[in-house]
């Protein structure tokens, strides 16, 4: 399923594919490469704002943890 981001920084629209219906976490514009924290879910944007690089350091933390112990 496709989802429309509008990012906030630079107004540009771009879109986002997932499999699952929902989705939380890092997105980067492909044109002006700001990050922003997304969630979405079933279809519907539901949060786009700026991420900055801390961030992004722990959400991948996080899921770097969370992948560790699926196992």
């Amino acid at each position: 399923m496709l989802t429309t981001i509008k990012c906030p920084k630079c107004n540009t629209e771009g879109k986002f594919s997932l499999s699952d219906p929902v989705y939380d976490g890092p997105y980067k514009c492909w044109k002006c490469q700001a990050m922003l924290r997304v969630r979405i879910e079933n279809k519907v944007l539901k949060v786009c704002e700026p991420m900055n690089p801390e961030e992004l350091a722990k959400f991948e933390e996080i899921q770097n943890l969370k992948n560790k112990f699926k196992h």
